[in-house]
């Protein structure tokens, strides 16, 4: 009877060590090694057979970088802009794309759609989670039917590679990586040791055989993608799909990507017949109000080239307790804070003894430095407690010392504010030279400073 052997495993980075450590050597971080079971007196070197995947071998050599023979890659084309946006034009042949999400929040249902949609393309849908008659239902109800779409129900990545040698698709959908396990380890599904192996596998296959493969990844409480960090490294793309379990909007966006930009966002909407598209996000994310109420302000804000109109909210009241508090969804507590500051040194405003509470409508999380503008005037109408003009939107980044910085796209930003008929927007005097005036009929108002934006509103 052969001895059990078992390792160490770092859960943030996937670094193995035969004891037991206190910090990790490679991302330096404390308490993250846990014990795993694994065997491999198995016949190791066979799972970097090609065999498995073709029955050509592929010889080694080197190649000097003036003799690659490269051409430009025709992507696959998806029914779906929004995740064609995303993928950076389209699904690249040999990519490996992990989509991770939290539990329920439409993954498989949005591979699947999607997957139906791809007319000239043999599809191989993997699952390890449902039967083959829940994904049936899940297709009846999207309503798309495809001739050459096939499932398999089946964990073992060995028996997965000798299906695929058979049936030779064009695209591979894994649902999810989580639940597959190597004969090559003894490991758990799930482990560190069987996502790391499994994902390596089906790297290889990607490469060798020029087929896309789409992973399907589980993500922790904390909101990381379950796994080694090892994992998003071996991947070409990483997508996350979030969204408010109360709203029906979704959010797809670019966390990773090496045919791409990495600030591309897709919004979708669910409906009973799967995840539907918005094309026009800004209308949905400018929320309507009964009259006008104060604390309120609409922001142009940019996701990747894509130009955004969102609402931002603030209330800003006396503090009942002892510590003010601050309450934020969908913005960066420590940038509030900044601004709060800001406005309390440079504005002499007493923000110090108010509470203050500032919400993204529509559920989004923005990033985007250009939306500091909305976030000060939102929160000066809310400590005047008087409403900003409906038809005035900004867009500006706020400095330590008050200034109102410039911001990139500044064209893409009035476009959208004038095609959604807004008559006034209010930017950075030093955007002045990145763009021509009077080709826009929306008026311009430019500012310098905070004191300047309070006397223009108020």
């Amino acid at each position: 009877m052969s001895k059990i052997r078992v390792a160490f495993f770092c859960r943030n980075c996937g670094y193995e060590s035969p004891k037991w450590l206190g910090k990790c050597p490679g991302c330096e971080k404390w308490n993250t090694f846990i014990e795993e079971v694994i065997d491999k007196s198995a016949d190791k070197k066979n799972a970097g057979n090609t065999s498995l995947f073709s029955d050509v071998k592929k010889p080694v050599k080197t190649v000097a970088l003036n003799d690659v023979d490269f051409h430009v890659v025709q992507r696959i084309l998806t029914k779906d802009p929004e995740l064609n946006r995303c993928l950076g034009g389209g699904i690249v042949p040999g990519s490996i794309v992990l989509l991770a999400g939290e539990p329920g929040v439409g993954k498989s249902t949005l591979l699947l759609q999607d997957a139906l949609a791809i007319e000239d393309k043999k599809i191989l849908y993997i699952s390890g989670e449902e039967s083959e008659e829940q994904i049936k239902m899940r297709a009846n109800r999207i309503g798309i039917a495809h001739e050459q779409f096939y499932l398999l129900t089946e964990t073992v990545t060995q028996t997965i590679f000798n299906e695929i040698k058979k049936l030779k698709p064009g695209l591979v959908i894994i649902d999810s990586i989580q639940t597959l396990q190597s004969d090559f380890l003894d490991a758990s599904p799930g482990s560190i040791s069987q996502i790391r192996e499994t994902a390596a596998e089906f790297q290889r296959f990607a490469k060798e055989m020029n087929t896309p493969v789409f992973l399907i990844g589980h993500i922790t409480k904390d909101g990381s993608i379950a796994g080694p960090k090892i994992l998003e490294h071996m991947v070409d793309t990483v997508l996350q799909f979030e969204g408010e379990r109360h709203y029906a909007y979704r959010i797809l966006r670019t966390l990773k990507n090496r045919f791409g930009s990495t600030a591309e966002m897709g919004i979708y909407e669910m409906t009973g017949a799967g995840m539907q598209p918005v094309l026009n996000p800004s209308e949905i994310l400018i929320h309507q109000k009964e009259g006008v109420l104060s604390g309120s302000a609409i922001a142009a804000s940019m996701e990747g080239v894509r130009p955004l109109l969102i609402e931002v909210q603030a209330l800003v009241t006396p503090s009942v307790y002892g510590t003010p508090q601050r309450t934020i969804s969908g913005f960066d507590m420590r940038r509030l804070q900044l601004l709060l500051a800001v406005l309390e040194k440079r504005g002499g405003f007493a923000f110090g003894m108010k509470d203050v509470f500032i919400n993204i409508a529509g559920g989004l999380k923005v990033e985007d430095p250009s939306i500091d503008l909305a976030i000060v005037c939102a929160l000066l109408s809310s400590y005047e407690d008087a409403a900003l003009p409906e038809n005035l939107c900004f867009a500006g980044e706020v400095g330590l010392n008050g200034e109102i910085r410039a911001v990139n796209r500044i064209e893409q930003r009035i476009s959208e504010a004038e095609k959604l008929g807004f008559e006034k927007i209010m930017l950075s005097r030093y955007n002045k030279k990145n763009f021509q005036s009077k080709k826009f009929k929306i008026e311009i108002r430019e500012v310098g400073t905070v004191e300047e934006v309070y006397k223009n509103l108020f």
